[in-house]
């Protein structure tokens, strides 16, 4: 009975089917829809707070992890003495490297609910934190992820099977069953058949050893079930959940706030200058070349200088009709020289007979002595330069001296500064409380605080000048730096002082500050707040007194999705 190759080549595609659609199944495991993405799931935990303090305790693997957090600044606490009663008894609580305390408590692995009292001692006073931890039952698995895990199981099997088997039979084997269907076709007549089912088995057999080899299950070794994690995320109400691991890697701060009466300040515009009687200006008083002194080179830029050193010369120059006019003058000079040297001459041959007296002589050699002053005088005009000197201590700012250069009369070449004395000029265009003092905001959010030094009664632009000396001034200020003044108006308003690093921006541009509510929850509170100084914003509505709104760490909580 003849044998049809359409039988053998459907025989022949479906085994190519049956091996190669488990390698289908990798990365994903796209078989048919996918899985539904796994809920955030969340280690059993508890807490528990006094006055003082706060505790929770988070139940993992088998052990207590304890964070021990200062209640109104969430600051760790890392040198307390634990001691807490378990239902295996009493145990001792041990620091971590991270922080944190740890003990074990191998009951939290079985599902139910425990009660745990802490002793917690710390800087000589004891607390009771009572912390009730709720053991859940393991999820059982679904429908679908039991079939897949048996029929992984079933394929790793098989794979092991073939593996430990021999390989010669399957070889044997499949040589047999490819001549029968190479003889077979050709007693048919067709040429074309043999090929392709050639190709057929062969491609079966390179899909076989990587029908249950993928991505992560290479070894045989089904992937193992992801645990919970404590992953700080946004929950449905808005409210923000951050592990306490994660607040310390934060490092999330607080403040309790409270209610005051402040005085309302406004923002001006300003700029740092130097003291006017700590800094100075080096000026030439005649035009001239400039040339280095002595040292051969000129003060650089930063360099530290006393008063009185020499930056420059400036070697005034001579022009042709000058130089015309001294040299006829050095010429009237020097007949006047020589006729008076002959006059002295005589005169000291005659005085000791008596013909000239002595006050003859003295006048004839004083004579002499005025006109040789003269003449050397007039040589010094076209050979001593003017010393360019600096006129107070500090460090050079700037320098615009270059060897040959021309300098003009009462043109800046060099500006000596005191880095340490140093002003911010304000412009006012409101009634400020004058003589009180003000704080200055940088670019970088840095602080400076300021002494009012006094206030111009001549407007410029419009606006009053104000001048403010800086207390303390970091070295790394720069004359003509721009800054924000924050001054102080005669008004005075109630509200809360919190920290500008408080208020954050919400995604629809209102100001946001983070409420700690819960020793793991942060709510946001819509707020409306205004300047109070560089450091400080005053929120006038949105929060209350007695609250703990987070003043470190709360753009990183805004950023939590």
């Amino acid at each position: 009975m003849p044998v049809s190759r359409v039988p053998a080549l459907r025989a022949a595609v479906l085994a190519l089917a049956l091996w190669a659609a488990p390698a289908a199944a990798h990365e994903g495991h796209d078989h048919g829809s996918e899985p539904p993405a796994t809920a955030a799931v969340s280690a059993p935990r508890g807490a528990s707070s006094s006055q003082n303090l706060e505790l929770v305790a988070v139940a993992r693997n088998g052990r207590l992890s304890l964070y021990l957090d200062r209640a109104g600044t969430n600051e760790p606490v890392t040198d307390a003495a634990i001691t807490a009663e378990t239902p295996e008894g009493t145990a001792q609580a041990e620091a971590m490297p991270d922080g944190s305390y740890g003990l074990p408590a191998h009951w939290s692995t079985h599902a139910g609910e425990y009660e745990v009292l802490f002793t917690v001692t710390q800087g000589g006073t004891t607390d009771l934190f009572p912390v009730a931890l709720t053991i859940p039952e393991p999820p059982p698995p679904s429908a679908s992820e039991d079939a897949w895990a048996q029929s992984l199981a079933v394929a790793h099997d098989f794979r092991r099977h073939i593996e430990e088997a021999d390989p010669l039979p399957f070889a044997v084997g499949g040589a047999g069953f490819l001549l029968g269907v190479v003889v077979t076709l050709l007693m048919r007549g067709r040429r074309r058949a043999p090929v392709a089912a050639l190709v057929v088995f062969v491609l079966a057999l390179a899909f076989a050893p990587r029908a249950f080899a993928h991505e992560g299950h290479d070894d045989g070794t089904p992937l193992a079930a992801p645990s919970g994690q404590d992953l700080a995320r946004r929950l449905p109400d808005g409210a923000i959940f951050v592990p306490k691991p994660t607040q310390r890697v934060l490092a999330v701060r607080t403040v309790v706030t409270a209610s005051d009466t402040l005085s309302r300040t406004v923002e001006l515009p300003g700029r740092i200058i130097p003291d006017p009687s700590a800094s100075g200006v080096v000026q030439s008083s005649v035009g001239g070349r400039l040339a280095p002194p002595d040292s051969g080179r000129f003060p650089r830029l930063g360099t530290r200088v006393r008063k009185g050193e020499v930056l420059a010369t400036v070697t005034p120059p001579v022009q042709a009709v000058d130089v015309s006019d001294m040299r006829q003058r050095q010429g009237e000079l020097d007949q006047q020289i020589a006729i008076i040297e002959r006059r002295v001459e005589r005169y000291r041959k005659l005085a000791p007979g008596g013909a000239v007296s002595q006050v003859q002589l003295d006048d004839a050699l004083a004579e002499l002595k005025g006109l040789a002053d003269r003449r050397a005088a007039l040589d010094a005009i076209r050979q001593h330069p003017e010393a360019l000197t600096a006129p107070v201590d500090g460090v050079i700012a700037e320098a615009s001296a270059v060897a040959g250069q021309m300098a003009s009369p009462g043109v800046q070449v060099f500006q000596i500064v005191d880095p340490a004395s140093l002003w911010v000029e304000a412009l006012s265009f409101d009634a400020l409380a004058t003589g009180q003092d003000a704080t200055a905001r940088l670019a970088d959010g840095r602080t400076l605080r300021l002494a009012f030094m006094g206030a111009g009664l001549a407007d410029r632009s419009q606006a009053v000048p104000m001048h403010f000396s800086i207390q303390d001034a970091p070295p790394e200020l720069r004359t003509g730096q721009f800054v924000t003044v924050l001054a102080a108006l005669d008004a005075q308003q109630t509200g809360l002082a919190l920290p500008r690093t408080s208020v954050v921006r919400g995604g629809n541009g209102q100001s946001l500050v983070y409420e700690h509510t819960a020793p793991e929850r942060f709510e946001p509170r819509e707020v409306r707040v205004e300047p109070l100084d560089a450091g400080r914003v005053l929120v006038v509505s949105g929060v209350g007194a007695g609250k703990r709104i987070v003043t470190q760490g709360a753009e990183l909580l805004n950023q939590v999705r």
